[in-house]
C-alpha cells in the first residue's frame, strides 16, 4: 500500500525506543501506521499491540493495512478514552508512542477543513462524529471568547487576538476555510508564518480539545507501561512540548519512588537532511521516558 503519511524522526523514534523482538506495542496516535509500522517489523508481535485513532478514515486504512495480521487491534477512538480502557483491562505494554501532530490526509484533503492553503469547509474534526466544528466556534462565538482561544492557543498577542476577534465577528459568516483566512490577513501582523497560521492552530485545538486530551492522558502513562518499557512523544508546537515537559519533569521528581526515568533530557529534533525531505518535521520535537 502507499504510504500516505510520511512518519517524523522515524530513526529517531526507534532509536529511544529501542524495539526489540517479541515487545508489545501501543500507538496512541498510530494514523497510517507511519511509525507502528517500522516498529512492528522488529518486534513481530501483532497480536499483542494496539493502533489507536479517533480518525474513523484513518482506522480503515490501518485494518486493510492488517487485514492479513487480524490479531493486531485497532481501535476507533480519542486516545484518552482508548487508554483508559486498556488501564482499567489491567494491559501493559513495553513501548508506546504518541505522536500529536496533524496527520498529511488530513491537512492535504481540502474537504477536512484543516488548512487555509486550499478552500475546503470550516471542519477541523479528527472525529468526524463529534457535533463541534470550526464553523460553529467562527460563526457562532464571542468576540471575547474568541480572543480568549486566540491568546492561549494560538499564542497571539492579547491586543493583535482582539484586533483579529473583532474583524471575524464584524465579517460573519464563513463557509470555507480561505473566506476566513483572508479577513485574518487584513488585521494579522505580517511575519515569517502566514498570518492565519496560528488562529487556525487555536481553532483546531478547541474543536478537538487537543491539550486537554494530551493532559488527562500523560498520568496513564506508568500504568499503561510495563517495567523497562519506554514511551515516546513528538510534539510540534510549544503547547504541547510544554505539557509533556512539565509531566516527565514532575513524574520523575519523586527519587527512588518515581516510576518514570526521563531517557533523553533535551527534546530531539529532526536532522537537517530530514528537513528538506519532510519539511512538517521542523517543528517537531521528541522526548521520551521509561518505566522503573
Amino acid at each position: 500500500m502507499e504510504e500516505l503519511h510520511q512518519p517524523v524522526m522515524i530513526k529517531e523514534v526507534l532509536s529511544v525506543l529501542d524495539p526489540q523482538p517479541g515487545e508489545n506495542y501501543i500507538d496512541l496516535t498510530a494514523g497510517y501506521a507511519g511509525h507502528a509500522s517500522k516498529i512492528l517489523d522488529v518486534t513481530r508481535n501483532y497480536k499483542g499491540s494496539v493502533l489507536i485513532d479517533r480518525d474513523e478514515f484513518a482506522c480503515k486504512v490501518l485494518a486493510e493495512k492488517y487485514a492479513e495480521r487480524e490479531s493486531v487491534r485497532i481501535v476507533n477512538s480519542d486516545f484518552y478514552s482508548a487508554a483508559l480502557q486498556e488501564v482499567q483491562c489491567g494491559n501493559s505494554f513495553d513501548l508506546l508512542l504518541a505522536d500529536f501532530g496533524v496527520s498529511s490526509p488530513q491537512l492535504d484533503e481540502d474537504k477536512r477543513g484543516f488548512s487555509f492553503m486550499k478552500t475546503g469547509p470550516l471542519d477541523m474534526r479528527m472525529d468526524q462524529k463529534q457535533s463541534l466544528t470550526a464553523a460553529e466556534i467562527v460563526n457562532k462565538w464571542s468576540e471575547r471568547e474568541l480572543t480568549e482561544i486566540f491568546i492561549k492557543y494560538g499564542e497571539e498577542k492579547p491586543g493583535q487576538a482582539k484586533l483579529i476577534a473583532r474583524e471575524i465577528v464584524h465579517n460573519r459568516p464563513y463557509n470555507t476555510t480561505t473566506e476566513l483566512a483572508e479577513v485574518i490577513a487584513k488585521k494579522a501582523r505580517r511575519g515569517k508564518i502566514h498570518p492565519a497560521t496560528r488562529i487556525f492552530q487555536a481553532i483546531r485545538i478547541v474543536v478537538n480539545d487537543e491539550l486537554g486530551e494530551i493532559e488527562r492522558t500523560l498520568p496513564l502513562v506508568p500504568k499503561l507501561l510495563k517495567p523497562g518499557g519506554r514511551a515516546g512523544f513528538i510534539t510540534f508546537h510549544s503547547l504541547e512540548d510544554r505539557l509533556v515537559k512539565n509531566y516527565l519533569t514532575q513524574a520523575t521528581n519523586y527519587g527512588v519512588e518515581s516510576e518514570l526515568a526521563i531517557i533523553n533530557k533535551k527534546p530531539i529534533v529532526a536532522e537537517k537532511g530530514e528537513l528538506v525531505i519532510n519539511p512538517r518535521s521542523r517543528s517537531a520535537k521528541l522526548r521520551a521516558c521509561r518505566r522503573v
